[in-house]
């Protein structure tokens, strides 16, 4: 039951930084003002009016209320996967009313401060492991397994020094951009390795917009005019930026932007990317301070993601593929935020945008077209856009089933009065006290 012991104006404040910290998270705007209305609904407030967007969010608890505002930058850092849990958790116990909101706000800000799980040492080299197990994802050669992961090391390095200086964070993308194509160009020049474009983009993982693009396309489709075109705005942005730092690293080095990015054609076999999927979700879990428990999660997820994927690309296509990942990434990472032991389902879904690629892929796509003679888009840049909207579809179809399968614990059958059968599983299981 929802604790009446609070002072309306102390509601109105959880509910503003609730919905803020829910943004950081990288939930659509709709997914937010869902949360904050099933929140204020459980705390007695009906008529609550929340307006979402990128950047802010607005608030009135009524109606002639006045309108209350929290800016969320889309420039500031995300938040890691051990805040992730430990907020969707809050957030749970909030929507059933059984926090203090006093001790929620109190909460939140806890979240807000909690220090990373790990330290910055093996928050580096747990990136160096991202970028290797993601350039297997890619299907390398060898060596650009190795450049991988020396290249991670340094952007891995780069992000703790540049992210306390507000005026460098900005240029924090193309600065690691600038950096890896400036080492890999050199490398190259020297005859040291030969890199490519696979290692620079596996390194580079962290700043690509796969989540926001695909975030953009389903704002649009749900009618969320002003938020969907503001993220696909600011991801196209992105790549652009990370494109010209790739260009201008290049450039700096000394070599020719085709001996630079063009790799070895002397490729790892079809087990690599088996291999890299677990070795990026490690990497994952040390970057991004997973919390206890988290890994098996993550394994489950993204291991039922690629194989959905791989099993869709041989069935019917590459888009068909990411449209199959997408799907089943959604449902595995519901179902297993069931369990008790297991993470929410935020914390171990964000991780598969990234395995799914569609910000890699476009990279891909964006420094090839910008390397050609500009004459048409590549068949790389046409393959993402594809991507992208096939696994924006997904997670929205994905979304949508397990919506209604939640829904069957408590409605009946559509052909009966009868509740379906899993829908008594799911009501049996929310009775059992393990759903969060």
């Amino acid at each position: 039951m929802a604790d009446s012991q609070h002072e309306p104006g102390d509601l109105g404040l959880f509910l503003l930084r609730v919905a803020a910290a829910l943004n950081t998270s990288g939930l659509t705007v709709d997914d937010v003002q869902r949360r904050v209305e099933r929140i204020a609904r459980a705390y007695g407030t009906t008529s609550i009016r929340v307006s979402a967007f990128p950047t802010f969010v607005m608030i009135a608890l009524s109606d002639g209320e006045p309108t209350t505002l929290e800016v969320t930058p889309m420039g500031a850092d995300s938040h890691r996967l051990d805040q992730i849990v430990a907020l969707e958790r809050l957030c749970a116990r909030a929507e059933r009313g059984e926090v203090d909101i006093p001790r929620a706000l109190a909460q939140l800000a806890e979240i807000e401060d909690q220090p990373p799980r790990f330290g910055t040492m093996v928050s580096i080299i747990g990136y160096a492991v991202l970028s290797a197990g993601l350039c297997l994802v890619l299907r390398p050669s060898r060596h650009e397994v190795t450049a991988a992961a020396v290249l991670g090391l340094l952007v891995g390095a780069l992000q703790p020094l540049v992210r306390p200086r507000p005026p460098l964070r900005v240029l924090l993308p193309v600065l690691a951009a600038f950096l890896v194509a400036a080492v890999s160009g050199f490398a190259t020049r020297a005859g040291l390795i030969d890199t490519g474009i696979r290692p620079i983009v596996a390194s580079l993982i962290v700043f690509l917009p796969g989540a926001t693009l695909t975030a953009a396309v389903l704002e649009l489709g749900s009618g969320q005019l002003v938020s969907g075109a503001s993220r696909l705005v600011s991801g196209i942005m992105s790549l652009a930026l990370l494109a010209f730092g790739i260009l201008a690293g290049t450039e700096v080095a000394g070599v020719s932007t085709t001996q630079a990015l063009s790799g070895s054609s002397h490729l790892l076999g079809p087990w690599a990317p088996w291999l890299g999927v677990g070795l990026f979700a490690l990497g994952v879990a040390l970057t991004n301070s997973a919390p206890k428990g988290a890994m098996t999660g993550l394994l489950i997820v993204l291991y039922a993601a690629w194989a959905a994927q791989l099993s869709g690309n041989a069935l019917w296509g590459s888009h068909m593929g990411a449209f199959t990942g997408a799907v089943v990434l959604v449902l595995a990472a519901s179902l297993l935020a069931r369990l008790p032991t297991m993470v929410p389902r935020q914390a171990s879904f964000l991780p598969g945008f990234w395995l799914l690629v569609p910000g890699a892929l476009g990279l891909i796509g964006l420094t090839s077209w910008a390397t050609s003679d500009g004459t048409s888009p590549s068949a790389d840049l046409r393959l993402t856009a594809g991507s992208i909207f096939a696994v924006a579809v997904g997670v929205l179809v994905g979304t949508q089933v397990w919506d209604w399968v939640v829904s069957g614990g408590t409605a009946v059958s559509r052909y009966s009065k009868e509740p379906t059968r899993i829908g008594r599983f799911v009501a049996t299981f929310k009775r059992s006290g393990r759903a969060p």
